[in-house]
């Protein structure tokens, strides 16, 4: 096993330039390219061109480059096929926040080795901010190491929550998030809801929040923000406490020290939807 983390650290460490690579031609088009038409994916859900533009562009660089990595995009699925690792892209998180001029919107490029993350690139164009990590290397913004919040109380946390959910089984969904806004706007100093997955790990990661709780966990969401935050110190889990992995069902990522008391606040909420369900 340690034979085994060792390979996989030098992997990322040595993968990073060319994700920053693939994550430069992702901003360039964000940037320049208009939304152009807008696709309907369901019940309020969308995809762009940029969308469409930014996986294209970026499936294409990395199979030159890394032919022997599997490829997930948000958009396509699984265009390609790897032995245990795997690209995860998000070619615009927050599509709804770029289609409205919102600048929290960007590009998530993540690498995964067996249902775990080591590498991550998230690059923000509208504000002018790249977030890097590589597995036990630690985590930059613009090249500068960054470092997660040492809040240690939740009345003095902002903690940001993700986006209600939309389409088919949506009340269902929603029904644990209503009670948790309310438990969170009870006990944090402030509840924030930014419209990007991305964002939200990798404010939590910079310390600019202390903790982010998205009750879903797509792998092109989450997959490089989770491995950022983790190595800028954050502790990052599932909805049950344990570590996250690319099969947890949720994505809550804090503050070490105030991760016991937010995860006894989800349980509540949780608990209070099963009751009213």
């Amino acid at each position: 096993m340690g034979a085994e983390h060792t390979r996989m650290t030098l992997d990322a460490r040595a993968l990073l330039p060319i994700a920053e690579q693939a994550v430069t031609i992702a901003s360039r088009i964000v940037r320049t390219k208009l939304p152009g038409v807008v696709t309907a994916k369901g019940d309020r859900d969308m995809v762009t061109e940029v969308d469409y533009a930014v996986e294209h562009a970026l499936r294409d660089f990395l199979s030159r480059e890394t032919p022997e990595i599997g490829f997930l995009g948000e958009e396509e699925g699984i265009t390609s096929a790897g032995d245990g690792l795997m690209w995860a892209l998000d070619p615009l998180d927050g599509t709804a926040n770029f289609t409205h001029g919102i600048p929290l919107c960007g590009t998530s490029l993540g690498l995964i080795d067996h249902e775990r993350s080591i590498l991550g690139v998230i690059d923000l164009p509208f504000l002018a901010t790249r977030y890097a990590a590589a597995d036990t290397a630690g985590a930059t913004a613009n090249g500068r190491p960054i470092s997660a919040s040492n809040t240690d109380a939740l009345q003095a946390a902002i903690a940001s929550i993700g986006d209600y959910a939309v389409g088919k089984g949506a009340e269902a969904k929603n029904r644990i998030r209503l009670p948790l806004n309310y438990q969170l706007a009870t006990r944090v100093q402030r509840v924030r809801m930014f419209g990007s997955a991305a964002v939200d790990l990798a404010w939590v990661a910079e310390g600019k929040t202390d903790a982010c709780i998205m009750l879903s966990n797509n792998p092109w969401d989450t997959a490089a923000g989770v491995l950022i935050a983790r190595e800028a110190g954050a502790t990052v889990i599932d909805i049950d406490g344990s570590p996250h992995t690319t099969n947890a069902r949720a994505t809550i990522a804090a503050a070490p020290k105030i991760l016991a008391d937010l995860v006894e606040l989800v349980a509540g909420a949780e608990k209070n939807a099963e009751r009213t369900a």
